[in-house]
């Protein structure tokens, strides 16, 4: 990362080009695709994304930045753990240089999972102010490395300026309707949990760790999973059998 990129001066003109992008779309998507691309740019990343988060129950992935990242999110909330879920669970950053370097103790399933996906280091900072946690930046590298100082910095920059963006937007009522506005097919999930939720008179949770149950054992993702139960290609009581 060359010098300038890391002067207030870049900064400035990042925290501009946000500014500009949340005056035209007062949801904060555009916004935060700034924010990510800021990422990458400043950072040295391969890729970034943001979730918003409640719980390991309520995760909806905001934006990312290419094809592996959203692979990623898919993949954690998926299996319900890996290093967005630990981030947000502890309040602080998890930083994975190098992924074949980690143990199975930490996220056993996700670690042999990732494997096949083109990444060699995660770093995921954890959106919070006080005692509001919001949700989570997860950022990649396809060859492992530690990030510099001076990109580190940068980064918790840019995580100070997602959470501002998110602090804002649920400000405007997003904190209140963001689970039954979710676009796609984490909305689909929800949709699933009910059926499920019905079909067997179980808990919420129950219904979700059924749910990513059948699809590790299927070796699909629980988004896919949830679209054909809800369209009815899968029917309830395959996953309960």
């Amino acid at each position: 990362m060359s010098g300038d990129r890391a002067s207030p001066e870049w900064m400035g003109s990042v925290r501009a080009a946000v500014m500009s992008a949340l005056h035209e779309d007062t949801s904060g998507v555009d916004a935060l695709a700034q924010v990510c691309r800021a990422c990458v740019d400043l950072v040295g990343v391969d890729g970034a994304s943001v979730s918003l988060m409640r719980d390991s129950m309520h995760q909806q992935t905001l934006y990312t930045s290419d094809g592996v990242s959203a692979r990623l999110e898919a993949l954690q909330f998926s299996l319900g753990e890996g290093p967005c879920f630990e981030a947000f669970g502890t309040r602080g950053p998890v930083l994975v240089p190098d992924l074949s370097e980690v143990g199975t103790e930490s996220w056993p399933v996700f670690a042999s999972e990732v494997a096949t996906i083109p990444v060699g280091a995660i770093f995921a900072f954890p959106l919070q102010s006080g005692a509001i946690r919001l949700g989570v930046i997860d950022l990649y590298r396809v060859r492992p490395g530690w990030l510099s100082p001076v990109e580190l910095a940068a980064a918790l920059e840019i995580v100070d300026l997602a959470t501002l963006i998110l602090l804002g937007v649920q400000s405007g009522g997003i904190e209140d309707g963001w689970l039954s506005a979710m676009p796609g097919d984490r909305a689909r999930v929800h949709q699933a949990t009910g059926m499920l939720l019905v079909a067997f008179e179980i808990s919420a949770e129950q219904a979700l760790a059924l749910l990513r149950g059948y699809a590790f054992s299927a070796g699909r993702l629980v988004d896919d999973v949830a679209r054909d139960l809800v369209a009815r290609r899968i029917l309830p009581s395959e996953l309960g059998s």
